[in-house]
């Protein structure tokens, strides 16, 4: 009986001594993973960084009021497509100013002239030019932190006119002036991978501008300056990429 008891307990000492020493060589269990952003979160707008985008642009003028002195008439100028590029800063991650940079080379004619008989009834083709439109604005931007933020801006424009070349040997030489006026925007930036943003932008610019048309008619008065005055109020229409730095 006394054998069959020390048997026993030598047993269940030795698979107590079996259990433990398993136990010591089982690893401890490893603490769970602290909580992570989720690796294609959006990285958003913040205070202090810079925005650069580049676009496609159509810049479309919606010309008005014109005067034309002498001959009367419409004054017209083409629609043009050209890239651009812009650089945002931002103040806070609501508030940033944004500066453009581009130019544009459009056609400009007369219609319904006292010319037109001279033409057989065709608008006056005055010419080529080109324009540098710098434009400044102040935008508010709605949901910086989200994938898709739109948003509005006010500003400045200020369009510099420079290269003007005649179409016609009617036209001996013309020129445009400086155009200052206000401009709003409306547009979005969705946030599609890392730091790049797909953007789509629309501005409308009022300004007005004079020049001088200086003409070859009548051949035998040695020609005549025409000076003429219309408000050009270009739309512009952008969509393009950004990285933000």
């Amino acid at each position: 009986m006394r054998k069959t008891f020390l048997a026993g307990c030598a047993a269940t000492g030795l698979a107590m001594a079996m259990a433990s020493g398993a136990l010591a060589q089982t690893p401890p269990a490893s603490p769970p993973p602290a909580p992570t952003a989720a690796a294609d979160a959006p990285v958003g707008k913040e205070a202090g960084t810079i925005m650069v985008r580049l676009r496609a642009i159509g810049v479309l003028p919606q010309t008005s009021t014109s005067y034309v002195s002498k001959i009367g008439g419409d004054i017209n100028a083409t629609n043009q497509a050209a890239p651009e590029i812009d650089f945002s800063y931002f103040f806070t991650d609501n508030i940033a100013a944004e500066l453009i940079a581009a130019t544009t080379r459009h056609n400009v004619s007369v219609t319904n002239s006292a010319l037109a008989p001279v033409l057989g009834g065709k608008p006056l083709d005055v010419g080529s030019i080109w324009v540098l439109p710098p434009t400044v604005t102040l935008q508010y931007h709605f949901m910086p932190k989200e994938r898709f933020s739109p948003y509005l801006g006010a500003g400045l424009n200020v369009s510099f006119f420079y290269s003007a070349q005649a179409n016609t040997p009617l036209i001996r030489s013309w020129s445009l002036g400086t155009g200052v006026g206000p401009a709003i925007q409306a547009g979005f930036d969705y946030n599609f991978a890392g730091h790049w943003f797909l953007n789509v932008d629309v501005k409308q610019i009022f300004f007005q501008t004079s020049g001088s048309v200086r003409t070859n008619y009548p051949s035998h008065a040695n020609g005549t300056t025409v000076t003429a005055r219309t408000w050009l109020n270009p739309t512009v229409v952008g969509a393009g990429i950004g990285y933000r730095f």
